[in-house]
């Protein structure tokens, strides 16, 4: 058998539908996020403005958390030097969990290596902490949070339809009583830019005696008077059994985590194979991390101009009759609806515009609903925002789609 074979034709099928991901290689300019210098497969070189980054507040740029991290390496150097119950557990990583913890209310947190690590990790857990767990899940839900629901066996999970209340409720109807329950769920939706009615969704799951997992990777930092997500905005933050979060886009550095009651944190510590068998995060990262979440507890008016900075470019897109998506949240994703089109329009920005967004193809995205997807930040100007949307309404011309309304159909 030639097995080469076998990767070559995987790798046509995804080219044949367009959808081949092509990285950029891209250096971001210290103090002047979001402008990077892109460098082309010749060697040459062309400064281009990110729009498509999930350092939503720049915090990656933010002085006081490179500082954090500088001296973090001069007190403790690079690595940690293993997994956290061997020898990787460090003053910074339990300094950030204490930070966590205070953040979201909670009595404890605990740090993985990623957002995805940490849904992973923690949702495969509960099956083996609570047997005959039935997990109910958002068609919606990321992939990581899919992973990890996986675990169980199919009778063991049940998926409703996006943001549908009475689906929800017909399945935990329908499901026996005396059995443990969970439902997982994200606050923000980060594809589509829609929120879950969190207050109603923690109502539901109470009625039915089923505990709450909230996915919050899109949120904190930017939602609620502190920056724990939209729980905290939303005034449920302490009826949430367990939270989850990234350390990787608002807050500006890397690393996921869960908050939840002492008990409940140890155990997932104690059984998860997910954090048990990696090596911790390095200390300049931790470190990092909690100078980033001190500063935006404090910093609101951050918060404030992000949700200026999205309006504002969702009202050009619209008034110059694009279709932007329906959007209740700092997302601006604008429907290409095609994958061809979405890579051409994407390379075409970058190689033309000096504006870099990635396409967001399948498999992120249903067939179909091709999109691309754009984050501005605090830093992004009106210049640059009437830039993207002057380029934007050439190429829509020019790649030949249909502008509906301003709103996709």
């Amino acid at each position: 058998m030639d097995y080469r074979d076998a990767f070559r034709s995987a790798l046509e099928k995804v080219r044949s539908e367009g959808r081949y991901r092509v990285f950029a290689d891209l250096k971001r300019h210290r103090g002047e996020f979001p402008r990077a210098t892109w460098t082309r497969d010749d060697g040459t070189s062309a400064d281009v403005v990110v729009w498509c980054s999930n350092d939503y507040l720049g915090q990656g740029q933010n002085p006081l958390v490179l500082d954090a991290m500088h001296q973090a390496i001069e007190e403790a150097g690079a690595g940690s030097g293993g997994t956290r119950n061997i020898s990787g557990t460090t003053h910074y990583h339990v300094e950030l969990e204490r930070e966590l913890a205070d953040l979201h209310g909670k009595e404890a947190a605990l740090l993985f290596t990623s957002g995805y690590v940490s849904n992973e990790a923690s949702l495969s857990t509960l099956y083996k902490i609570l047997p005959g767990l039935i997990v109910f899940s958002d068609a919606l839900n990321h992939n990581s949070m899919i992973s990890g629901i996986r675990a169980g066996a199919r009778e063991q999970r049940k998926v409703f339809r996006h943001n549908d209340l009475e689906h929800l409720e017909e399945l935990l109807a329908a499901a026996p009583a005396d059995v443990p329950k969970l439902v997982a769920f994200e606050s923000v939706y980060s594809m589509d830019g829609d929120i879950a009615d969190l207050p109603a969704m923690v109502a539901l799951a109470k009625k039915y005696g089923a505990m709450t997992y909230l996915d919050e990777v899109h949120a904190v930092g930017m939602y609620g008077p502190r920056g724990a997500g939209v729980a905290e905005r939303d005034g449920v933050m302490d009826q949430i059994d367990i939270i989850e979060g990234t350390l990787g886009k608002a807050f500006g550095v890397m690393g996921g985590y869960i908050a939840a009651d002492a008990v409940i944190v140890d155990a997932i510590r104690s059984w998860a194979d997910g954090f048990i068998f990696t090596t911790s995060l390095p200390p300049a990262l931790a470190a990092g991390a909690v100078a980033s979440i001190r500063y935006l507890k404090e910093h609101d008016e951050i918060r404030a101009a992000h949700q200026e900075r999205s309006a504002s470019l969702k009202a050009r897109l619209i008034k110059a009759g694009l279709p932007v998506m329906p959007s209740v949240c700092h997302i601006v994703p604008v429907l290409v609806g095609d994958a061809v089109h979405c890579k051409m329009i994407s390379d075409i920005l970058l190689e033309e515009h000096g504006i870099y967004v990635q396409p967001i193809n399948y498999p992120t995205v249903p067939r179909g609903t091709e999109r691309l997807r754009f984050t501005p930040s605090p830093a992004h100007t009106d210049e640059m925002m009437d830039r993207l949307v002057e380029a934007l309404e050439t190429l829509w011309v020019h790649c030949n789609i249909e502008r509906v309304g301003g709103v996709a159909a």
